[in-house]
Formats: structure tokens, C-alpha cells, sequence
């Protein structure tokens, strides 16, 4: 079989790929603190015949550690991060990390992510409020006050940026290397009553799975000209 047709199949292989993460970052687009996944490609060359032979490779997805847009909500329980940093949450899985701030108190005064998990303080241990002791008060810092006195703090903690990051549920990620806590608060913080988005750009997307489109087409293309030509190769030497 032509070397070409390999070429176009793994092309279309690659290109299914980066459609599945486009339909996924897509579908995010609203989820608070989701972070989109992209695909790095590289070229596989294959000597098997006279001449170097490059094929796409299915491509390596990764996740996207760019901030997204910041919106108000008032809700003195909705966090945001500043900086490149993330929140800790205590989950079967072990520690996973999430810019995802919207938190809630438990009866029992327990701090809880959106899904019901303990966020952790500076420390790694479960932060617990009183339910009855009033409004939560959030600084800069992370430190958490009710009625005038710090009760406890919220921890931010830094990623290395050489860690792979594993998703975990929808705006959750797990890294490779054990992520440390922050402790210059001048590039890092917290901001009460606001909430981060995904990291998705929906136009940009878009864009990107028109381009996606196209280029599924032209493999298609190539593929189907390569079968033709192979066909007609075979009808014109197969009766000599």
C-alpha cells in the first residue's frame, strides 16, 4: 500500500484527536475554574522504504495552566486566585488542585468545594469555620475571619511547571510532582466575592475547529487519491 495513504490516516488520526479536546473545552466553556486541554504534535519518520517517511504522531493532550476571566459575584464565599497559584482540596483521590473557589460551609462548619470536598489551609489540613458565628471575612492573604478574629486561613499552593497535570472530575488536576505552598503573597493571592471561569476561549475554538474541518477534508482528500492512484497502478502492471 502507498506510503501516502499511511501519511493521510495518521493525519486523520491526529486531527480526531484534537476534535475530541476542541468538543470537550467547548462543552467546559462555562464551568467555573475549568482548565482546557490542548494537543502537541510531532512527526514520526518511518525508513521502512528508500526515502524518510513522515507521519503525524496521535499527538500529546496537555492541560492548559493559562488564567481565565474573573467575574464579580458578591458572595463573600465565591474566591478567585491571583497569581499563578491553586486552591487544595482533600478528595479519595488524594490532594487535588483546582482554581475553582466557590466554597460552601458545612453543618459541622467544614469549608467545602462546590462538589462537597474539605479545602485545605497552608498547612494541608481541612479548614472548619462556625455556622454560626456570622459572615466570613477572606483577605489578600487567605486568611479567613469571622466576627473580628482569624479562624483560620485558606492555603494557596504553586505547581511546579515541569509536572504533568491529570484532570480530575471537571476542573480539578493532579500533578506529576507534589505542588508546595505559597508563601510571597505579592504576586499571589485571593479575592473575595469573585469566581474564575474556564480558560476557554470560545472564539478562538471555533476557529480553531473550522481550521480542524478543512484539514480533516484535505486528509480525506489525499486519502482518497492515494486509494485511486494505487487501484489504477494495480489495474496497469497487474497484466503484465
Amino acid at each position: 500500500m502507498s506510503s501516502s495513504i499511511y501519511v493521510a490516516l495518521s493525519g486523520q488520526v491526529a486531527l480526531e484527536r484534537r476534535l475530541a479536546t476542541i468538543a470537550n473545552n467547548v462543552a467546559n466553556m462555562n464551568t467555573a475554574g475549568f482548565r482546557a486541554e490542548e494537543v502537541k504534535f510531532d512527526t514520526v519518520l518511518s525508513r521502512a522504504g528508500p526515502r524518510e517517511v513522515a507521519f503525524a504522531s496521535q499527538g500529546e493532550t496537555f492541560i492548559s495552566r493559562r488564567a481565565g476571566a474573573v467575574n464579580h459575584t458578591g458572595n463573600p464565599l465565591d474566591v478567585a486566585v491571583k497569581g499563578d497559584a491553586f486552591f487544595a482540596l482533600s478528595t479519595p483521590a488524594g490532594n487535588v488542585y483546582t482554581r475553582d473557589g466557590r466554597f460552601q460551609i458545612a453543618e459541622n462548619g467544614d469549608l467545602l468545594s462546590v462538589a462537597g470536598y474539605p479545602v485545605l489551609d497552608p498547612g494541608g489540613s481541612a479548614i472548619i469555620l462556625d455556622p454560626a458565628a456570622g459572615e466570613v471575612s477572606i483577605g489578600n492573604d487567605g486568611a479567613i475571619s469571622q466576627q473580628g478574629r482569624q479562624v483560620g486561613a485558606i492555603g494557596l499552593f504553586a505547581i511546579p511547571e515541569d509536572a504533568e497535570l491529570a484532570r480530575f472530575e471537571n476542573s480539578g488536576v493532579i500533578p506529576s510532582k507534589p505542588a508546595e505552598p505559597v508563601e510571597d503573597m505579592t504576586a499571589n493571592g485571593v479575592r473575595q466575592g469573585y469566581v474564575e471561569g474556564a480558560n476557554v476561549n470560545p472564539i478562538l475554538e471555533m476557529t480553531k475547529l473550522i481550521a480542524l474541518t478543512r484539514a480533516f477534508d484535505s486528509a480525506a482528500s489525499a486519502l482518497q487519491e492515494g486509494e485511486s492512484t494505487e487501484t489504477q497502478a494495480i489495474r496497469q502492471l497487474g497484466p503484465s
